[in-house]
């Protein structure tokens, strides 16, 4: 039986051309990826711009400041609108 490491260091080549030689091959999958990578840089980039302008660069002047805001609002308890009802009162 051979070592764990060498097992190892076979699969990951085996691995890696079997994706490689798959992507090669693929017809339909190039235009998905296309396809994904277009979705990926409107998400990412366009939506970026216009919504997610950075709000603690303007609201806070250190990094201190906005972990401490970030940990606040991560941290902050809200009840929950599902709480069940006491027993024992009747509406």
């Amino acid at each position: 039986m051979e070592p764990f490491i060498t097992q190892q260091t076979r699969l990951f080549p085996r691995v890696l051309r079997f994706y490689v030689n798959g992507f090669r091959r693929m017809t339909v999958g190039r235009t998905l990826w296309k396809l994904i990578i277009i979705k990926l840089i409107i998400m990412f980039g366009i939506l970026k711009i216009f919504f997610f302008q950075g709000f603690l660069e303007t609201k806070f002047t250190t990094d201190n400041q906005r972990a401490a805001y970030v940990i606040e609002q991560m941290t902050q308890f809200v009840p929950s609108s599902n709480a069940k009802k006491e027993v024992g009162k009747n509406d």
